[in-house]
């Protein structure tokens, strides 16, 4: 097995480290010392930023002013994102772009993906569906009339969506199949109400009332749900190794430096222990997140769909990402939750990210479904 990475992802990858440099995970307001969003808005400048090094147009195609490059190239950059608490919508807007460029109509992908690229057209994607507990789909009806479609519903939980300027939604046909909608966030029948997220970023519930597209503006492909879902759960499990690594080294730093009895803490065994096992988790972590991400970039066969190695990602990533954040809690004492320091602002980012997409028993659930119907030989 080899992990190697290539020059170009390689590059990506310290493309992103170098923008990323400059930004403060505490720019914003605190979420344990604010009552609404930590911020109206996402970073703009950071975004503009991102625009300027061609990381927002890394996954498209060189027709469309792309890299041309993977899902593994992208959650490289999203695990620098992450390291930062980077408060861009870089997940959903890259993972939408590819989802528009494999299946939308033609002309939708020129007027869009150029603009995606260079920083001029932000999309969200809606993932949670009404509650969360249920497949997003199901959230939204779609119903085809004439030469148009009018979808009717509610998403919940849709991150960035006051500051996207279209919406991406997964919504369902009367016959059960999944489609998918680019819906202008200021389109007729559109209605947003804030939301607020356990990190204190301002999400959105959707409601959809009658909202009338061409069907120009849909993507009907029955795989083309599926794949965005697989790949926002791998780009989130990105994020979630990104967080968990800056919070083990800033735990590394803190229990190397803080003494009691004449010795640095990190030199007691029972605090190194705690900190090897948190290691081990962020390696599992990595090892399970390349796997899904290689598998549904490069369509390769396994003993399981690629759903099944997106799932043990999401299992490790999520379960690893709240053990690194209660470990350290617990290393750094009560300074972990001190709100001047960054501590606590990891917390809440990494609940949002262990929830997001569903949680580990969730993907359990589906992994077993996966080995019910794949039995491994």
């Amino acid at each position: 097995m080899d992990f190697t990475f290539t020059e170009e992802q390689q590059a990506a990858a310290e493309a992103a480290g170098a923008v990323f440099s400059g930004v403060a995970p505490d720019a914003v307001p605190s979420p344990s010392l604010t009552t609404g969003a930590v911020a109206d808005d996402i970073d703009r400048d950071l975004w503009r930023a991102l625009a300027d090094a061609d990381l927002l147009s890394l996954v498209l195609d060189p027709a469309y002013g792309g890299s041309g490059l993977d899902p593994v190239a992208l959650c490289l950059v999203l695990r620098e994102a992450t390291k930062v608490l980077a408060r861009v919508p870089l997940l959903e807007t890259a993972a939408a772009a590819l989802a528009l460029q494999t299946y939308a109509d033609p002309g939708l992908r020129e007027e869009t993906l150029p603009r995606i690229g260079r920083g001029e057209l932000i999309v969200t994607v809606a993932g949670t569906g009404r509650t969360g507990h249920e497949p997003a789909e199901l959230a939204v009806e779609a119903q085809e009339q004439d030469a148009h479609w009018i979808l009717d519903g509610t998403h919940s939980a849709v991150p960035w969506a006051h500051s996207a300027d279209r919406l991406l939604l997964p919504a369902h046909t009367r016959d059960g199949s999944a489609v998918l909608a680019l819906v202008p966030r200021d389109h007729p029948g559109v209605t947003l109400a804030e939301q607020i997220a356990t990190n204190g970023e301002r999400y959105a519930e959707v409601q959809l009332d009658a909202v009338r597209l061409t069907a120009r503006e849909m993507i009907t492909d029955p795989a083309a749900w599926e794949r965005l879902r697989q790949l926002l759960t791998v780009g989130t499990c990105a994020q979630a190794l990104g967080l968990g690594e800056r919070v083990l080294a800033m735990t590394a730093e803190y229990t190397g430096t803080r003494e009691q009895f004449g010795h640095p803490v990190a030199t007691f065994q029972a605090v190194a222990v705690q900190a090897a096992d948190r290691y081990i988790d962020l390696r599992a972590t990595e090892a399970t997140l390349w796997q899904a991400a290689w598998r549904i970039g490069t369509g390769a066969p396994g003993a399981l769909p690629p759903a099944g190695d997106v799932a043990v990602a999401k299992i490790w990533a999520a379960e690893g990402v709240r053990r690194v954040v209660q470990t350290a809690q617990h290393l750094h004492g009560g300074f972990g939750a001190d709100t001047d320091y960054p501590l606590h602002r990891y917390h809440a980012w990494a609940k949002q990210l262990e929830l997001a997409l569903g949680p580990a028993p969730a993907h359990e659930e589906a992994l077993g479904e996966l080995l019910a119907a794949h039995p491994l030989g």
